[in-house]
This record gives C-alpha cells, structure tokens and sequence, in this order.
C-alpha cells in the first residue's frame, strides 16, 4: 500500500532526527537562576555513612541560601543547609549539612522506603536532560529513608513513583542537625552524550516541626513550571551514559488454603500449593533508551483491591500493581482518551465455564512483555510496550454424565502500545501521538469469536501549548478507534453499556447486526490560565462519537458524547492575620449526545482554606438539573433524571503533624425525596519513630428514587413495547480500612492492610417508566390499575391486565474481609524478599436491616480462602 511505504520511513526520519545532538540552549534563555559546581575525587574517595568526614567533602564547594516558600514566601530559610556534589567515573555524590539550633526536634520517624511520612527530609532534583521540562527527585529522610520519583512534566506535584533507581543514601545526627550523603550510580540515570554535563538542579528541605519548605530555587506559588525554572549543576566530565544491562529473577512458592471446599469437586483441595520463576531485565540501548522485558510478571501486591457492590452497567477500573507496568507508566500514557489500561494484559479470562464444577484460571498467563522507554536528544519521549497472553482452558465437570471436558476461555492474545511525545518552544510546548493495538488468534465459529473482537486499534494525537510564561495553556487531542470480528462479537460491542445502539428512540444511531467492523473518532480543545495572581479560568469542549470504543486495551464508560465545560477560580496564596490562603472557584458543564439531545450537565461553586495553623477546610455544592438521560434505561429509551442536589464539607488537620486526621461528609437530595448521606474520615498516627498506623473509616446510606432492575416483554406503545422497570432502593455502605507499619530499617518492614466492607440494599416500590422521555414511574400497585405481590422466596409477582410476570429477589446484603500481611526485606541493594499472608472471605447474610460496625466484625469470621507465599528477587547488574 503505498500510504504505509510513505509513513514507515517518515517516523524512522522523525526519530533519527530527533536522536541527533540537541542544539545548546540560546543566549536569549538567559542565565539560570542559580548555579552549582560538581568537583571529581577518586574511585573509593567517599564511603557513604551520612557523616562527611572524608576529605574531598571538606574542601568542597557547598551551596545554600534555600527561601521558603512557606510559611513566608520568599524570605530566607530559619536553618542553614549546605549541599555539595562530588563524582567520579561510576557515580555521583552528594552531601549535605542540615543545622538546626534544637537537634531533639528533628522529626526522624523510620519508615519504608518510598513513604516519607512527615520526616523532615532533604530532596535534590535533577534535569539530567536540561530540557527544562522533566526531572528526577532523589530524597533522603533524617532517618535515612529513601524516596525516588521522576516528574514527566514541568509540574512538581506531578510525580511518577514508579521509577525505582537502585542508589544509596545514609544519615548521621549530630548537636548541630543531621547530615546526608548519596551516592547515585551514573549507570541509573538517562542523560545526554555531551563532553560536559549541564544539568537543570533543585533543593527542597521540608521541616514539618516549623511547617517551613525551603527551595534552592524558588518557584513563587502564582506561577506555574518546575524544571523549567531551576537552576545548573555543571562541572561533570568524561562520562558517558551507560548501556547497562540488569537482570532480575525471581522465584515464589505460595499454598492456597480454601475454607467450604464442596466434597463433591473433584478440582479443588483444601490446600493448594505451587512454585513458579520468573525475570525482568533492563538493557540500555545508546545512551537514551532502554529495553525492559519481562517473563511471567508477578503481582506482589501489598494491597488487594477493595472490596464493592457495583449496581451500575459500568466497569470497575481498579489501580495497576504489578512492578513491570508500573515503573515508566508515564511514558506511555497520553493526554485525552484512556487508550491504555495496563490491567487489560493479563486480566481475567472473558468467557465463563458453564457445568456443575469448573477449575478455571483466575488469570490469563503472560508469556512475555518487553517495552522501550526514554528521551532523545531533541526532546522526543518515546515508550513502546508488547505482550502476548496464552490461550486459557477451563475443565468442566458434570455431576449427572461424570464427564470431564475442556472449554476455552481465552484466545492467545497480542497487544502493542506506542506513545511518542515531541517537545517544541522554550516553554515546554509539547504534541504527542498514541497508538495501541490487541489482536486475538481465534477461528471463525468457536465460541470466543461471538464473544470477543478480533482486532482492535485505537489512537490519536495531542497536543499542549504553553505561552505567556507558562501562564497559559492551548491544550487538545484528536483521536479514533476501529474494531473488527465475528458480527455476534460487533453485536455485543454495539450494545454494551459504553454504546447502547439498540435505543428505540436514538434516530443518530443503527443497531446493525451484520456488521463486522466499528470506526469511532473523538476530540478535545482546552484553554486555560492556570498561573497568576488571582485569577485562574479553563473552557474546553471535547466530543466522542457514538462507535468510539476503547475497551479491549483502554479505558471507557460510554461514548456519544460532546461536552461544554467552563470554570472559573479566585485564588489568594499570600497569608492574612487568619489565613494563610484560599481559593473559591465556579464551574458548570454541559452535555450532549450525537443526536442533540441534552444528557447531562451541572453547576458547582467550591471554596477550599487553608487557616494559620496550617489546618484546612473545604466545601461545596452542586445542582444537577432535569436532564434526558441516554443510558438510565440501559438500552432503552430516554429518560428524564430528577433535578439533584449535592453539598459537602470537610476539613483536616496539619499535614506535618505526628497525629494527622482528616474528615469529610457528603449529602444528596433528589426532588422526589430520595437522599443519600455520607462521611469518611483518616486518621494517621506515628508513634515511638518506627509504628505508623492509618484508619480510614466509611459510611453511608441512601434512599434511591430511581434504581434500575430490568427490561421485560410486552409493555405499552409508549415505551416501545417494552417494560423498563425501576424501583426505590435503599442501600448502606460500611468499611473501614486499617494500614499497620513497623520499620526495623528503612529496608526491612512489616505492612499490614485489612479492610472490613458490607453492604445492604432493599429495593421496594417497583413500577415502569410511564413514556419515553419522562421521569414519571408507574408504580406497580398503585397505578395503571397493576398489582404486585410477594413470595416466600423473596421473588415479586406483578399483573397489568392479562399479563404477569416475576420480578426476582434482589434484596442483598453481603460482607467481605480482605487483608495483607507482608514483610519486605530489600537484602541487597535491588534484591527483595517478600512474604505474604492474605486472606479473602466473604458471606451472604439475611438481607434485612442496614449494616453497621457489628458486620464489619462479622466479616472478619467469614468463611474464605488463605493465600501464602514466599517471594524472593535478585538485582544482577551485568554491565
């Protein structure tokens, strides 16, 4: 085809120019902000234990002179900290004097690595790129905790945690502070071929027992940017960025222990017990780039997913925990669509085994992953990532016949992911590109074909603007999606909660039974303001055909939407007598569907203080007016919603505080008298510099006017034939969930996570939309001349003149404990040891009455599974 002849060379163009000397920053860039010094030592000149005493450190030149940023912008920090930067051939060092006139006030609470808590801390952010849009943060605690996380962007709230360098880092104390050394290896960081090293730097040092925050480089809180506004770290010479190799393999043992086993299946013992290997490696392509794969990626979670009673035709999108596609996540995501959810790869199996016992996989097996990630040398990021999945097999068994049989559940399945993004401007402009691709093995005719599509591509570009000295932002994507398969599978799609096409009443639409293939487009244009004194503002309009579809590797709830959406936020950051700052903001949306039809939409005015003691409290409140919804009937006509109400409040306490809470509650009123109350609270405690233990408490209930229960045959002409039968629920909602640390050392801890959850829900006063359009039930029993009548079973029977039919018992009330114990021992520097104790129960209790604190206990008690297991890794840098 000659487009793809033309386009294959035009991106290998692309990303051989972009990979070619970056030119030097102009004159007109002006000089940085502040500047900073590196001096070389030899190879073993610095043993890393935190005190400074060797040499080269005292005839170092060090840097300081930090500002706050708070509690008084701008003005000098009220302690003195010093930092200098020595290197050699393999690594860089840093050390640093904190002073404080009262050492016993020093917050040095131990924690694992990664979670700072409210330690004081000292973190050193470089621009290894001098892109002045990206940067990497390297901190240490008093305690000697390690926290690493890199900034795709020029924010410094914008944070991946999922680069996770192995590098070191030791703390000493002394009558005049605390003192930090680091030794961060060259081979861990990415940065430009050049004969000397320039590099964007920062310091922050965080007091919590002054709630002070001190910068190097102070960026004023009206303005926006971050790398963008550091100043340089120079004199690195003779380095070269290394083309490591590292391999990481892993070995786990684990044992299920199942509480309830049936006698009667033949799949399944009370304790099951396996083994498995796997590796990762890491390889450095050039100096830029590097390859990273993987052969059966574990979990190693240290949190379950939370427990839910989803009631909607949505998907649950839960947070990704695997390692492999965590770390560099950043790098292949885009701005606008989801294209790319990474739980899509490896997730549970799509078709279920029907017999009367079945051992299927909770999983479907990864047989291998690699992605490429990195930045050229003209501002190109660039992440790619490939995975292939098995073929999965349920085997059946069936009581009446004693028959064993094979059911697959799953297609081999390939997936492909390529993000590119391609900085312009000496503001950080960028525009990106996205595409994604899943492709299945399966044979016309077998079940999985009507089931699942065969292909799926998705993609687009974006594109982010930046002007008025980072003041202002055009930001936009234009994206499409094409899916192909069996026309059952295109079926399927086409009625599915995200597209709904089978609607009686939706003339822009075509429920085609035929078709084989389904195209969709969207699109997106923001502008905003998002530094300045006082005033801030946004305006966007985005749109999302009604064939727009994501599902098969991205993330989507529904499509056919175009949506208006303003705001509008007053915003004062410089301290009063009683606060120290505050913002009131407006906000209102509008939508759409494709056929013009006014489907949803809202106004919000917000307020959010911060008081003197650092305290702070928000609140809020929303109207939703009448609008006519497009999925309220899940396939059938609209329906008009009832005008909502929504107000909240809430507050915490200092974030710098060994104690730190924080409270929230929520109330929402509908105009028929439906209502729903709710409050959450987290409470965080510190205690004796090694405990650290979080509450986070739940409750709610509602009284629900409009719950959706079925679509049935034969109703009236109005409602296209069709019965779309709603009810009145009343729903309550409790859990709480407790988190537990013990540090013996920064690299060796004991987590616990448990939550508690139950839930209820009583559905009464059942009728069926009146007319397409309306938001008027016709309530069985009531009106319409119907009847309805209970049975023992819970079931309820409803008669409209000759015809009747069965409304099943919906009525529930469920309680679930799901829990984690892990003990982390990282052994060697990037080797860890896990193990693990989980537990899964659950039950199903009378459904009366709303839950409270005494299910919650319950659920503890609860029959369920135990899960051991042993986990052990080895960090082997092999170049």
């Amino acid at each position: 085809m000659p487009t793809a002849r033309k386009t294959a060379p035009s991106l290998l163009a692309l990303i051989l120019f972009c990979a070619a000397p970056a030119a030097p920053l102009r004159a007109e860039d002006g000089p940085p902000a502040r500047a900073a010094r590196a001096e070389p030592v030899e190879a073993g000149a610095i043993r890393v234990d935190g005190r400074l005493d060797e040499a080269a450190w005292r005839t170092a030149a060090f840097t300081g002179d930090l500002l706050q940023k708070d509690p008084d912008e701008g003005a000098p920090s009220t302690r003195r900290t010093e930092v200098a930067f020595l290197y050699d051939r393999e690594a860089l060092y840093v050390g640093a004097r904190l002073f404080t006139e009262d050492p016993g006030a020093i917050r040095a609470a131990v924690a694992r690595r990664d979670n700072s808590g409210n330690a004081e801390r000292l973190i050193v952010t470089f621009d290894t790129y001098h892109d002045r849009r990206t940067a990497v943060s390297f901190a240490v605690t008093a305690a000697g905790v390690r926290i690493d996380y890199h900034h795709p962007e020029d924010e410094e709230q914008s944070r991946d945690y999922s680069f996770d360098p192995v590098w070191e880092a030791r703390t000493a104390r002394s009558g005049e502070g605390w003192t930090a050394e680091m030794r961060i290896p060259f081979s861990q960081l990415r940065f430009r071929d050049h004969p000397e090293q320039v590099w964007g730097l920062n310091l922050n040092r965080w007091m919590p027992d002054r709630n002070e925050d001190a910068y190097w480089a102070l960026i004023p809180k009206e303005e926006s940017g971050y790398a963008s506004r550091f100043g340089e770290l120079a004199g690195i010479e003779g380095i070269r960025p290394s083309s490591r190799m590292e391999v990481i393999p892993y070995f786990a043992a684990e044992a299920n222990i199942t509480g309830g086993v049936d006698d009667a299946d033949p799949f399944r013992d009370e304790t099951e017990t396996a083994t498995r290997a796997g590796a990762d490696f890491k390889m450095g392509l050039g100096p830029n780039l590097t390859l990273e794969g993987t052969v059966n990626p574990d979990f190693g979670q240290v949190e379950a997913d939370p427990a839910e009673v989803n009631l909607t035709a949505y998907e649950t999108f839960f947070e990704e925990r695997r390692p492999f596609f965590i770390e560099g996540s950043s790098l292949l995501g885009g701005e606008g669509p989801d294209y790319f959810y990474s739980r899509r790869i490896g997730a549970a199996p799509h078709l279920d085994a029907e017999g009367d016992y079945a051992d299927a996989p909770q999983n479907a097996t990864i047989l291998g992953a690699a992605k490429l990630t990195g930045r050229l040398n003209r501002g190109l990021s660039l992440g790619a990532l490939g995975a292939v999945t098995a073929r999965e097999y349920a085997r059946v068994y069936t009581e009446s016949t004693g028959a064993f049989s094979r059911v697959k559940t799953e297609p081999l399945t390939g997936y492909g992911v390529l993000r590119l993004q391609q900085e312009f401007g000496d503001e950080g402009s960028t525009w990106g590109f996205m595409l994604t691709g899943a492709g299945r093995d399966m044979s016309d005719g077998e079940p999985v074909a009507s089931e699942l599509v065969r292909s799926a591509v998705t993609g687009g570009a974006d594109w982010t603007w930046r002007f008025g000295d980072h003041a202002y932002a055009l930001t936009g994507h234009v994206g499409f999606s094409h899916v192909r398969g069996d026309s059952s599978a295109i079926l399927r799609v086409q009625r599915s909660s995200a597209h709904y096409y089978q609607r009686p009443d939706a003339d822009h639409v075509d429920l085609d039974s035929s078709r084989t293939s389904l195209t969709g487009h969207a699109f997106a244009l923001e502008l905003e303001k998002n530094a300045g004194r006082h005033w801030l503002w946004e305006g966007s309009v985005s749109f999302e055909s009604p064939g727009f579809e994501l599902n098969d590797l991205g993330e989507l709830q529904s499509a056919d939407d175009i949506d208006a959406r303003a705001s509008l936020r007053y915003r004062e950051t410089a301290p009063g007598p009683l606060l120290r700052d505050y913002s009131i903001g407006l906000y209102n949306l509008r939508s759409w569907n494709y056929g013009g039809d006014a489907v949803g939409g809202g106004h919000e005015i917000n307020a959010n203080v911060t008081w003197r003691n650092h305290w702070t409290s928000w609140c809020g409140y929303y109207i939703g007016p009448r609008r006519k919804s497009d999925s309220l009937t899940r396939g059938g006509p609209l329906m008009e919603t009832l005008r909502l109400h929504n107000a909240w409040i809430g507050g915490s306490t200092n974030h710098a505080s060994d104690v730190r809470g924080e409270i929230g509650a929520a109330c929402y009123w509908w105009e028929t008298g439906g209502w729903r109350r709710e409050a959450e609270a987290t409470l965080s405690v510190r205690t004796g510099g090694r405990w650290e233990f979080s509450l986070e408490p739940y409750y709610g209930r509602t009284e629900e006017p409009r719950q959706y229960v079925a679509t049935i045959d034969g109703g009236r002409e109005e409602t296209y034939g069709k019965r779309y039968v709603f009810s009145r629920i009343e729903r309550s909602t409790a859990r709480a969930r407790f988190r537990l640390t013990y540090a013996f050392h920064p690299d060796l801890t004991l987590e616990a996570y448990a939550e508690p959850f139950a839930a209820s829900g009583r559905y009464y006063e059942f009728g069926e939309l009146e007319a397409a359009g309306s938001r008027n039930l016709i309530v069985y029993g009531e009106e319409g001349g119907t009847t309805i009548a209970g049975s023992e079973d819970g079931s309820r029977t409803v008669t409209d003149g000759d015809a009747q039919f069965v409304l099943g018992d919906r009525d529930f009330r469920v309680l679930s404990f799901r829990s984690n114990v892990v003990l982390r021992w990282e052994w060697r520097p990037g080797s860890t040891l896990y193990l693990v104790w989980q537990q899964n129960r659950e039950a199903e209790e009378n459904p009366s009455g709303f839950v409270g604190g005494r299910d919650l206990v319950d659920s503890i008690t609860s029959e369920g599974d135990h899960f051991l297991g042993l986990k052990i890794s080895y960090w082997l840098p092999l170049s």
